[in-house]
């Protein structure tokens, strides 16, 4: 199994120029595949409530379910880095509480670091997770937990005031303490300049090719959600149509009779 990756480990990514590969996970046995397909970066994403839940957004879900997920992602990896998604409500309300709820993440759900959405707005906080020994992801440009101040999911930056002002953002993680920065739906011209900017790593979704990293969810790439697909995602596989198949198959086959068969009985 090759070597165990960590938070330093993936700061070296960046320096040496390997590109950073990360997916969501929500469960033991995708926990499972990935790792072993060798994905850097579990992250136990809050858009779970999207193609887990059914929720049209990610705020309905919760802490406690959060650290549901974690515990049974970080149960079926042995290399990756698990990072631990806070959802809405976990750390705007105080730095206090995003500290507490942060530490949670670690030793309720096992996860190595967290994720958080904002820059400049929640510098302070990034800090105090920081100094209470928790790595934090950063998350800025398109920030699905503004859903409704954005007016919906908007590509982020076109304009010179949002393109400074998502700037400044990346620039406020980085001198908060952050291991690492996502970059969601912007143009890849400002997520170019973000990436030459800073000394941590950026990890795209939505955001081009220059990043350090990308990261798509699970459940977009291979096909299995499809409520809505976003422009940037690529589809690796179908498994909706595989898996629909075989339920097909297998509701006929026990209908007509053909299964169970005797190699699948005992005497």
């Amino acid at each position: 199994m090759a070597e165990k990756v960590t938070v330093p480990e993936i700061a070296k990514m960046k320096q040496r120029g390997a590109k950073i590969t990360c997916l969501t996970a929500y469960d033991y046995s995708f926990a499972r595949i990935l790792d072993s397909a060798e994905v850097d970066i579990l992250l136990v994403g809050d858009s779970l409530a999207c193609v887990v839940q059914g929720y049209a957004n990610t705020l309905a879900v919760t802490m406690d379910e959060m650290i549901y997920h974690t515990r049974a992602v970080v149960r079926g990896r042995k290399r990756a880095l698990v990072v631990g998604d806070m959802p809405f409500l976990s750390y705007q309300v105080s730095s206090e509480e995003a500290v507490r709820n942060a530490g949670r993440f670690l030793q309720e759900g096992g996860a190595e670091a967290v994720k958080l959405e904002g820059g400049t707005a929640v510098r302070e906080t990034i800090a105090k997770i920081v100094q209470a020994g928790i790595p934090v992801m950063g998350h800025v440009g398109l920030t699905p937990q503004s859903i409704h101040r954005l007016g919906g999911y908007k590509v982020q930056g076109k304009d010179k005031g949002q393109y400074d002002a998502i700037l400044a953002d990346a620039l406020a993680v980085e001198e908060a303490g952050g291991f690492a920065l996502v970059l969601e739906g912007m143009p890849m011209e400002l997520a170019k300049e973000i990436t030459k900017r800073l000394s941590i790593p950026t990890i795209g979704i939505g955001a081009g090719p220059h990043c350090d990293g990308q990261v798509l969810v699970i459940h977009d790439m291979l096909g299995l959600f499809d409520d809505f697909k976003p422009r940037f995602v690529k589809r690796y596989a179908e498994l909706k149509d595989v898996i629909g198949g075989a339920v097909k198959s297998f509701v006929a086959d026990v209908r007509e009779e053909r299964f169970p068969a005797e190699e699948h009985s005992f005497r």
